[in-house]
């Protein structure tokens, strides 16, 4: 899909890492339907240089030979045609077939776990790694979470987040119809997302302490003055499906060759990482959004696109002692804010964040699993993922840390 809106933004951004010093980015290709319009995406991406002799090759979600040739000659595909649902499988069964690596930019809850019901066995056998949402849904999610949790020292423990996001610009913010399918597809079909758990043997469910009553529809964060509304998303399914990963095995997923000193760091890693209720809401700040007038067939402009930032809180609560917890139904405590910041969430924090995590599969392949179909965060987690977006603009900062004592005070720190 590397001629869609989303595809050409990711050639651009893989190109400012091709043969570059110190990364293993030392080719690719891009592929697609049509000859001449991925020659136009190679030459929008390369802007005012002259586009590099890479590779153009010809496949098609519709011809399943094309697409088993085609992950036959590679070590990672980038899948960034949607809506998933649609035209998704056949990318992440050829690559299975092929036993070459997959990572795409879905948000659809249902394709993804129907992917790991159907391909998990096989792509654990044939050694591909296949990996969904490596894009702003879900990785912002999934290692704000984290990062919050690394706040939490003992003895306080860390029970719930809950992530606000804030999408920002001086001109309206814009996405592209392909999105709104995808996000429609995704809420259309949650009756088949039940359907297929209520299919599957239950898994383990991470033992989370605390008692916290169901939320509303609608919140109030004072804290930056802005009313919030719950947002159905990928975002929730995928942590809840790492958390799974964690309560199978709280040392994460052993990798395919690793050293003694990487086994110990990825379970130092998952030992600061601890299980927390998680829910995500949208500030209404841009009320265009709940309309198809956010949503426009030729996608954002260029101004758009370069003025539009993103900002997701993440609002962590919890006790200042974990004996406190068990205390009946008491309130937790303590509160710890962070926050991941950073630009246009569809064409420049998705393909940072998907380029990023291909960079890592390619010099880091030892350390991750052999194969498998895995959320984000389980895979990219312990690496240094969080280290790299930082270095590309996404940053992940400490906010604010609170205890408040029995008599209503607050101690800042």
């Amino acid at each position: 899909g590397a001629s869609g809106f989303t595809g050409k933004h990711v050639i651009r951004e893989a190109l400012k890492f091709l043969s570059a010093p110190f990364f293993p980015l030392k080719n690719f290709a891009i592929a697609g339907r049509n000859t001449s319009k991925l020659s136009q995406a190679l030459q929008w991406a390369s802007g005012t240089n002259s586009p590099p002799e890479i590779p153009i090759l010809i496949a098609d979600t519709t011809d399943p030979a094309s697409l088993r040739h085609l992950a036959s000659q590679t070590k990672i595909i980038l899948n960034c045609v949607g809506p998933f649902r649609l035209y998704g499988e056949p990318v992440v069964e050829a690559c299975v077939d092929s036993g070459c690596d997959y990572l795409d930019i879905c948000g659809e809850p249902e394709f993804m776990e129907r992917m790991e019901v159907k391909y998990h066995d096989k792509a654990v056998v044939n050694g591909s790694l296949v990996v969904s949402a490596c894009g702003f849904d879900s990785i912002p999610a999934e290692l704000g979470w984290m990062f919050n949790s690394r706040q939490w020292m003992p003895p306080a423990i860390f029970c719930k987040v809950e992530a606000y996001i804030s999408l920002e610009s001086d001109k309206k913010i814009v996405g592209n119809l392909g999105t709104y399918e995808s996000a429609v597809l995704g809420v259309a079909n949650a009756d088949k997302l039940q359907e297929l758990r209520r299919s599957r043997p239950k898994r383990p469910r991470p033992v989370i302490p605390g008692t916290f009553p169901n939320g509303l529809m609608v919140n109030h964060l004072k804290k930056v003055g802005l009313w919030a509304v719950k947002l159905p998303s990928a975002d929730a399914t995928v942590v809840r499906r790492t958390l799974s990963c964690l309560a199978e095995d709280s040392r994460g997923l052993p990798g395919v060759n690793e050293s003694t000193e990487q086994i110990e760091k990825r379970e130092a890693f998952w030992s600061t990482i601890k299980p927390a209720r998680f829910g995500r809401w949208l500030l209404l700040n841009f009320p265009s959004v709940f309309s198809l007038g956010f949503f426009r067939k030729k996608g954002p402009t260029k101004d758009e696109v370069a003025s539009a930032t993103f900002k997701m809180w993440f609002v962590g609560q919890g006790f200042s002692d974990g004996s406190l917890a068990s205390q009946g139904n008491r309130k937790p405590d303590m509160e710890i804010i962070t926050r991941v910041m950073g630009p246009e969430i569809g064409y420049l924090t998705t393909p940072i964040i998907l380029v990023q995590c291909a960079l890592i599969l390619l010099k880091e392949r030892d350390n991750l699993p052999k194969g498998g179909v895995f959320p984000p965060g389980i895979v990219f987690g312990p690496t240094d993922l969080q280290d790299r977006l930082q270095q590309n603009g996404i940053s992940f900062d400490v906010i604010s840390k609170k205890t408040v004592y029995r008599n209503g005070s607050s101690l800042q720190f």
